[in-house]
């Protein structure tokens, strides 16, 4: 997020870190409690991104987004070819990679 100042959904996330469906909604929950992220609802879809409104926070993404771009590569070229499948510049496409959410029906 930090790195591309975009509002993502889990679903997003998932796919692109290539992390189990609950490691990411866990995370997130804890991120949001520390008030580090905001979530915004648009249907069945939760979109979170940085709160930038906060200083430390402002600073945080500007620390991420100085680190060497090779400690990120492979997530930063997953999440690009994820983002890929928005529609309207919105995530409609759900998990796609099923392994990582094993409960959950993966929509094509």
């Amino acid at each position: 997020m930090a790195a591309n100042d975009e509002e993502v959904c889990v679903c997003e996330l998932v796919d692109s870190l290539e992390a189990p469906q609950y490691h990411v909604s866990r995370h997130l929950k804890e991120l949001r409690n520390a008030r580090l992220l905001r979530a915004r609802r648009d249907g069945r879809w939760v979109y979170y991104s940085l709160d930038l409104t906060d200083p430390v926070v402002k600073e945080l993404a500007e620390v991420v987004r100085r680190l060497p771009a090779d400690l990120f590569r492979e997530d930063q070229k997953n999440f690009e070819q994820r983002m890929t499948l928005r529609v309207g510049g919105r995530c409609r496409a759900g998990i796609q990679k099923k392994h990582l959410a094993p409960n959950v029906r993966v929509r094509k």
